[in-house]
Formats: C-alpha cells, sequence, structure tokens
C-alpha cells in the first residue's frame, strides 16, 4: 500500500512537471520567444530540477549512510554494555530494514545503558556505606575493581557486607555504650580520677573520639576488668578497716558513743569511705597504745582460745611462748601477738572443714564405742535385756531412725576416709603436716583405733581367765525309784501388787563399766517396775533353802548383779547353791 502511494506520488510530480513545460511553452509562445531563449530557458528550468532532485539524492544517501554507520556503532556498543553487564549479547532480525536495525539497536542501547549507570549510581552509595563502617569498625572493604560494572551478584554480595557491617557496628555501639558506662559508673563509685589517656576518652562525652575496633572493646575491657578488680581490693580494704576498728573497739571497750560510727551509712564513694575508717583505726591505735597491757593481754585469751580451736600441741605453741609471757609491754610485743593472732584465724579459716570433719568423727567414735560396749553386755533373761534396751532407746532418742539404722563402724570408717582425703590436700597444698594436739592427725585416729583394740584384747582375756577359774556345772544325781522326798516343794504363790518395786539401771554405769575393762559384776540392775523382784538368797535353814514365798514375802528391796546371777548357775549342785526360784530337795 505504501509503495502504491509513493509510485502515485511519483507519477503525480511528472504529470506536474509536464503541465509546468507545457504552460512555460504556452507562455513562451505567446510572448513570441525565439527557440534559442526557449531552449536556454528551458536548460534553466532543468537546472533547477536537476539541482534540486540531485540536493535531495545527496541528503537522503548521507541519512542512508548515517543509519548504517550508526547501526554498526549500536551494535560495538551494545556488545560492550553486553559483556560490561555479563548479560547476552542481543540478536538481530535479519529480516528487518536498516532504519528498523538502527531504532532496535538504539532502544537495546539506550536500555543496557540506563541499567549500567543504574548499577554504577548503586554501587557508589553501597561503596560509600562500606568505606564509612569499616573505617569505624577497621574491617575490609569488599573488593568491585575500579572501572568495572558490577555484576548483579557483586551488588548482592556487596548489599549483604554492608548489611553484616551495620549489624556488626550497631552490636559494637551497644557494647561500647554499656562498656563505657559500666566504666564511668565504677569510676564514680571508687571516686577514682581518670590517670590514663585511655581512662578519660572512655568517659568522654563525645562517643565518635573511639573507633568501634575489637582492639579497643579489648581495652575498654581490660580497663573494666582493672576497675572491677580495683573496686574489690578498695572493697577489701574498708572491710579490713572496718573489722579492725571493730577488733580494736571491742579490745579497748569503748563507750557507745564511739561505736555509732559502725550503724552510719556508707559515704559516696569507696576513697571517701575507707578514708574515715583510717582515721577511725588510727584514732583507736592511738587509745590503744595508751592501755598496751590490758590490750595484750586480751590478745593472749583470744590466742588461747584459737589454739584450743585449731587442736594445737605444746609444741605448736612453744615458738609463741616467749612472747606470751614477755611481761615487758611494748608495740612491738603487740604488734607480735596481732601477728600471731593473724596467723591462727587464718589457719582456722583454712582448716576448718578439716575441723569439723575431725569434730564429727569424734562423735561417730564415741557413738561407736557406746554401741562397742552394749555389744559386750549379754543379759540373762528377757527382762533385763528389754531393760537396757529402753535404757538404750531413751539415751539414743536425738538420733534419727535412719542413723540408728547404719553400722556405726562403716559411718566412722567413711568418715575416716573423707577426712584423710581431706587432709591429703591440705597438706600437699600447704607443705606440711596437719597435727592435732601435736600428732598427725592419721596417726591420732589411728592411735584410737589401737587403744580399742587392745582395750577389746583385754576383755576377751579376761573373760577366757575368768571362764577357766569357774568349776563347771555338774547335773544332780536322780534320786532312786521310790525314795520319799525329805521336804515337800512348796506350791508356787503369785506375787500381791505391794511385793512389786520398780528397780532401774543407767546405761552410763553399764557402758563406763565395760570401757574400763572390768566385767559385768559391778553392772547393777534393779527391777523393771511390773515385773516380779529377784532377791538374794539369804541362808540354808537346816539343810533346807529357803522358800520362794518366804523370800518374796521380804520387804527389802536386795540387788543382785548380774555377773553375781550367772556365777551362782555356773556353781556345783550342792547345798549352798542357789539354783531358782524352788526348794532344792534334800537327799
Amino acid at each position: 500500500m505504501a509503495t502504491r502511494k509513493s509510485e502515485a506520488l511519483a507519477f503525480s510530480i511528472v504529470t506536474e512537471i509536464n503541465h509546468a513545460m507545457a504552460k512555460l511553452v504556452d507562455i513562451w509562445d505567446s510572448i513570441g520567444i525565439m527557440e534559442d531563449q526557449r531552449v536556454e530557458r528551458m536548460q534553466t528550468v532543468k537546472n533547477h530540477i536537476d539541482g534540486l532532485l540531485h540536493s535531495m539524492i545527496t541528503e537522503e544517501e548521507a541519512l542512508r549512510h548515517r543509519i548504517k554507520t550508526d547501526i554498526i556503532t549500536f551494535q560495538n556498543k551494545m556488545g560492550t554494555l553486553c559483556l560490561e553487564l555479563a548479560v547476552e549479547l542481543y540478536k538481530l532480525d535479519e529480516n528487518l530494514t536498516v532504519l528498523q536495525m538502527e531504532k532496535n539497536l538504539r532502544c537495546r542501547v539506550e536500555s543496557l545503558q540506563k541499567e549500567k549507570d543504574q548499577r554504577l549510581r548503586e554501587l557508589s552509595d553501597l561503596k560509600k556505606q562500606d568505606e564509612e563502617l569499616c573505617v569505624t569498625l577497621c574491617a575490609t572493604p569488599y573488593y568491585i575493581p575500579s572501572g568495572t560494572v558490577p555484576s548483579l551478584t557483586q551488588l548482592q554480595e556487596l548489599r549483604e557486607h554492608v548489611q553484616i557491617l551495620s549489624k556488626e557496628k550497631e552490636s559494637r555501639v551497644k557494647v561500647f555504650s554499656g562498656l563505657r558506662e559500666e566504666i564511668k559508673t565504677l569510676m564514680d563509685e571508687m571516686g577514682h580520677e581518670p590517670e590514663s589517656s585511655l581512662e578519660r576518652e572512655s568517659i568522654c562525652p563525645d562517643a565518635d573520639i573511639f573507633l568501634l575496633t575489637h582492639d579497643n572493646i579489648k581495652a575498654l575491657k581490660l580497663l573494666l576488668t582493672q576497675l572491677e578488680l580495683k573496686k574489690e581490693s578498695l572493697i577489701s580494704t574498708r572491710d579490713k578497716l572496718k573489722e579492725r576498728s571493730m577488733s580494736l573497739w571491742n579490745r579497748l571497750s569503748c563507750p557507745e558513743p564511739e561505736g555509732e560510727v559502725f550503724q552510719e551509712p556508707a559515704l559516696n564513694t569507696l576513697s571517701d569511705d575507707i578514708r574515715r575508717w583510717q582515721k577511725f583505726v588510727e584514732h583507736l591505735q592511738q587509745m590503744q597504745m595508751s592501755r598496751l597491757e590490758e590490750v595484750v593481754e586480751k590478745v593472749r585469751q583470744e590466742l588461747v582460745v584459737l589454739w584450743d580451736k585449731c587442736l594445737f600441741g605444746q609444741e605448736q605453741r612453744d615458738p609463741f611462748n616467749a612472747h606470751f609471757c614477755d611481761v615487758l609491754y611494748t608495740e612491738e610485743l603487740l604488734a607480735l601477738h596481732d601477728a600471731e593472732l593473724l596467723r591462727l584465724k587464718t589457719f582456722y579459716e583454712e582448716a576448718q572443714p578439716i575441723l569439723e570433719d575431725l569434730e564429727k568423727w569424734k562423735r561417730n567414735w564415741a557413738l561407736f564405742q557406746e554401741f562397742e560396749v552394749l555389744k559386750l553386755l549379754s543379759f540373762a533373761d528377757y527382762e533385763l535385756n528389754l531393760c537396757c534396751f529402753t535404757l538404750f532407746t531413751v539415751a539414743y532418742d536425738s538420733l534419727s531412725r535412719e542413723k540408728l539404722q547404719i553400722p556405726i563402724a562403716s559411718v566412722t570408717e567413711e568418715l575416716e576416709e573423707e577426712l584423710k582425703e581431706r587432709v591429703i590436700d591440705w597438706e600437699v597444698k600447704k607443705g606440711s603436716v596437719f597435727l592435732v594436739h601435736g600428732q598427725a592427725i592419721m596417726e591420732y585416729i589411728y592411735s584410737h583405733w589401737e587403744e580399742h583394740r587392745l582395750l577389746k584384747d583385754k576383755e576377751k582375756n579376761e573373760r577366757m581367765t575368768k571362764k577357766t577359774d569357774t568349776p563347771q556345772f555338774k547335773t544332780p544325781t536322780k534320786r532312786a525309784h521310790g525314795t520319799a522326798c525329805t521336804a515337800a516343794t512348796p506350791n508356787k504363790i503369785r506375787k500381791t501388787p505391794n511385793q512389786l518395786a520398780p528397780r532401774t539401771a543407767t546405761l552410763s554405769s553399764i557402758i563406763s563399766t565395760s570401757s574400763s575393762g572390768s566385767s559385768c559384776s559391778s553392772a547393777t540392775f534393779l527391777c523393771v517396775p511390773g515385773r516380779p523382784q529377784r532377791t538374794k538368797p539369804t541362808e540354808a535353814v537346816s539343810g533346807m533353802r529357803k522358800p520362794l514365798q518366804d523370800s518374796n514375802s521380804d520387804e527389802r528391796l536386795l540387788q543382785m548383779s548380774y555377773s553375781t546371777f550367772t556365777n551362782e548357775l555356773s556353781k556345783k549342785a550342792n547345798s549352798d547353791a542357789f539354783l531358782n526360784s524352788t526348794v532344792k530337795d534334800m537327799l
């Protein structure tokens, strides 16, 4: 359709030219222009038309050449942009005209150039942020070669890098602010004036003075640790001064107005508080110097108490004995006493766990020995067993049921093992032997076991000796069949309530008797309330023993030891032996 229009337009142009030339000829004819002049004028018209057409042709030829040149330029530029932007190369359609190709290439190049400019702008902004963060954090910037267009991957990694640095900066700012606040608080609490440049910069209001580097944060943490240690030292110094003041105040028995200083609140800073207590200590020390004799004697009393608490033997006390007995009261003597008192307090604090375990072992050892004593005692009848069990329950009612069920020997041995481990650790750390009354602690314990063993051997030997010396009991000879009894056995008589008398026995008498190594003969038992009373035989009447009812009617409360009773049982069956509650027939 477009071709037809252009062809019609070209035909109309030719027609117009022909009409124009015909009119010119008519005009020339009417005028009477001669042929030569007519040719000249027609040549002029031809030259005008040729010049116009030639000019137009030249311009169009130039336009075509420019378009082709632009196509080549755009192709080259597009290739460069695709390479820089890391995108695929744009492919042209071969069927397009030159003008369409130029247009498509131009649009594509403009689009790529716009994307390139956008990437470069974003790169510039991100690099600026990255550089600022890296300077603040002393980090390494993200590397992108200069003069190149970043790829989409590089831009994404740079964005993530900037985000990470931003979060790191926030975290460090928070840590940095917290450290600075803590440092400032500590300095205010201690009344500490900044001494180094780091201390001055740490409390400077300008937060930008510090770079948020790891080294700077480590330096601030180290400074904070040092200040905390210094604060602990100041607190310890203040507490020692306060303790010293209290000790001096108690020694000197100062009046109550002097003690009001202990009730006063702490001052604003530790330094001020230390200065206050230092002045008070100096004041009390001056008072102490004026009362040296009284103070030294009080310190000596404290030393004796601590020596006893620490279980020091005479050998451990002798090195200080010369100073302890010195009657020339001087400041040097008081200083020696204070040093010894401090040494003992330190020793007691360090050895307190061992001393507590040793005290626990002593209690269990005493309980163990009491159990051993009860095991040695044997009772002949149920009544005495019940009596002993009752007394034992009352004596040890304070112990829990669980502890009574545990073998005391096992508990004692466990305590010894724990104590041994503690002592070994203490001796390794201190490089000296732990003494109890001048004796190594384990030797002290082993000596108790050895003493216990010797005591048991002694008791065993006494029992064996007594058994050897005691004659064996013999069964009486049976009477001949049909032989009449010379005396009738009286009937058993039930005892009346007024014949019952209470009898008691103390566990302490049993334990003391057994622990002294004696036999059970000294342990005397009385009747249990509500039980028939045992009586001691008085005498035989003309070859016949006193009947049981006669013995029961005796109003006296007679005591008989358990060993006496067993000895009677072991004697020969003769006229003097009291065997049971019936009358022995006379043969």
